[in-house]
């Protein structure tokens, strides 16, 4: 009999038709929403930030959500009760996958899986524990942080979210190698199809971190600062050959 963690993994990948998550990173609504238009019959699902979150807020949600599944990235990092509440929200304004910061601590996590599986009895539902930023290198990461190697952050992080019963990470591409893959979810991003991206480091082509063990994979600028996203968006599936 298969896992209660592989369950929930599965049927996550059904909801998301492809493993390709569009991140809907511009300024406006109309901009978000037209971009959600042309590339619905493509994308898996659609990010959406703080940056239009908290702008436009539930009735963005609700319409991006008609169109493709929503993946709401707040990375919440709080109490456990103001994060129970947030993910809540989340979740009622229609996103099927949220983020939360990997340092919330086990009393968060633990109480964070229970909700979980109390939402996925309604609809496909996933918590996505975030690991270490792609921007960071070993480096730039905070002071206290820096006697740990970035891989070991990730390596822990995932082992503590596993044990609290949540199976969906984000974590960059370079780290996958060091990860036990069998049953989590792991989204990962920073991500180029071509183009360098100034603000993030440790990154790898959509075909390279499928090819790694990478569940869902998040584009942004490739595609929305293109001339033709619905082209650029063809041709990253047709890399990943899904």
């Amino acid at each position: 009999m298969e896992s209660s963690a592989k369950k929930k993994g599965l049927s996550i990948k059904k909801l998301i038709k492809n493993p390709l998550i569009v991140a809907l990173d511009v300024d406006t609504d109309k901009e978000a929403l037209r971009l959600a238009e042309d590339l619905a019959s493509l994308a898996g699902a659609f990010k959406i930030g703080p940056r239009l979150c908290l702008r436009y807020g539930q009735n963005l949600i609700e319409q991006i959500a008609k169109k493709a599944p929503v993946f709401l990235d707040n990375k919440h990092f709080d109490i456990p009760s103001t994060m129970e509440a947030a993910i809540n929200s989340s979740f009622q304004a229609g996103a099927s996958l949220v983020t939360i910061h990997g340092l919330s601590g086990s009393a968060a996590t633990e109480r964070l899986s229970h909700l979980e599986a109390e939402l996925n009895k309604q609809r496909p539902f996933k918590i996505l524990v975030v690991t270490i930023l792609t921007s960071w290198e070993q480096q730039s990461l905070p002071r206290n942080l820096q006697n740990w190697e970035i891989k070991k952050h990730v390596q822990t992080i995932v082992e503590d979210a596993k044990s609290a019963g949540l199976t969906g990470v984000v974590c960059s591409a370079h780290e996958l190698e060091y990860l036990d893959l069998k049953e989590i979810f792991v989204v990962t991003p920073g991500l180029q199809f071509e183009s360098k991206n100034e603000d993030q480091k440790r990154t790898m082509t959509p075909a390279e971190a499928l090819a790694k063990g990478a569940s869902a994979l998040v584009v942004g600028r490739s595609i929305i600062k293109s001339k033709n996203p619905q082209l650029v968006t063809e041709e990253i599936l047709k890399s990943l050959k899904v």
